[in-house]
């Protein structure tokens, strides 16, 4: 199955903001405080969404039948989490999948078309982080061939630091 990547606009922002919450409620579910404040974002969270979506960093997923499958933010640099670093790289962030497709590999086929795309671009790594709360989706992209590679501490959490090197 092919997926594509589209743009998110300013309109959507608010599908964004249901994407997030849905996803709260789905990791809340399996009793891991991640994401909790999705369920009902405080001002600074709605504002990186803003800003992400207008310099073109957020997109849907979507299947060849245009249904939406989830959505991803992808970054050329990332300061809060990674600091300046030399080499080129794309960041991943906010990859969401609707849970009704949850256990399909469409995580992993978005990680894939992700780093296919950073590759054509000349890119030495593929970069993400977790939260070190959610030991399962830190094993997940483990098994994806990520490797940590060191944590941040921010104020909401600790976060793992994955790089997949790309050949």
């Amino acid at each position: 199955m092919d997926i594509f990547f589209k743009q998110i606009h300013i309109d959507d922002k608010n599908k964004v903001l249901l994407l997030f919450k849905e996803a709260a409620e789905k990791i809340s579910k399996k009793n891991v405080d991640h994401w909790q404040y999705w369920k009902n974002p405080p001002q600074e969270k709605i504002k990186w969404v803003e800003e992400g979506i207008l310099n073109d960093e957020f997109f849907f997923v979507e299947n060849s039948e245009q249904q939406n499958i989830g959505m991803l933010r992808i970054l050329e640099e990332d300061f809060m989490y990674w600091g300046k670093q030399k080499d080129k790289a794309k960041y991943i962030h906010s990859l969401v999948v609707i849970e009704k497709l949850e256990g399909r590999g469409f995580g992993k086929m978005i990680l894939q078309k992700v780093e296919k795309e950073a590759k054509k671009e000349g890119c030495k790594f593929l970069r993400l982080d977790s939260d070190s709360k959610n030991p399962k989706l830190c094993n997940y992209y483990e098994q994806q061939s990520f490797v940590k590679v060191g944590t941040k501490v921010l104020p909401i959490s600790t976060y793992n630091l994955y790089q997949k090197e790309l050949n």
